[in-house]
């Protein structure tokens, strides 16, 4: 079955030096086919997925605790891993300090 609300996972980062501050402004890491803005049409991907992308929706049913490896990808995005970083379809802070 499908579900009838759209969860998902959200990757942001901010360059603000206080994180906390409400003028802080964040940014987010577009995935290639993970589900974001509904104005963009869906990726075509037969006969392979995005498995990364994939496993986006399944984290969003459940904690991070469930989901480790979120928390290595984060950390692998603010050491602005190039592996990681081409997973992704945008890198916000392309050319500019990590966040």
């Amino acid at each position: 079955s499908i579900t009838k609300e759209r969860t998902e996972v959200i990757i942001q980062g901010t360059s603000s030096e206080d994180p906390s501050d409400p003028a802080a402004v964040w940014e987010e890491y577009d995935f290639k086919c993970k589900p974001g803005d509904v104005r963009r049409r869906p990726c075509f991907i037969s006969p392979y997925h995005y498995r990364l992308d994939w496993l986006m929706w399944f984290a969003a049913f459940q904690t991070y605790e469930q989901n480790e490896w979120i928390i290595h990808l984060a950390g692998k995005l603010l050491a602005q891993d190039e592996s990681a970083l081409s997973l992704m379809a945008t890198n916000p802070f392309a050319g500019r300090a990590a966040p």
